[in-house]
């Protein structure tokens, strides 16, 4: 059985503050891409824990 430090990480596809200088249009493109895709993701996760707050808050409400 594998565990979860042992198990190779996938590369990131982007580093907050890594030198740009050295990629193309297209390698920017992609990470634009890539981010605005984790970014829909967060905010999604965001929504949910929202509602699942907001409907313990109506529950617990006195």
């Amino acid at each position: 059985m594998m565990h979860d430090e042992d198990r190779p990480r996938p590369a990131a596809v982007h580093v907050i503050g890594q030198d740009l200088a050295a990629l193309s249009i297209d390698d920017l493109d992609a990470r634009i891409a890539a981010l605005r895709r984790e970014i829909e993701r967060l905010e999604e996760a965001r929504r949910h824990r929202q509602a699942s707050q907001a409907a313990a808050h109506a529950v617990f409400k006195l």
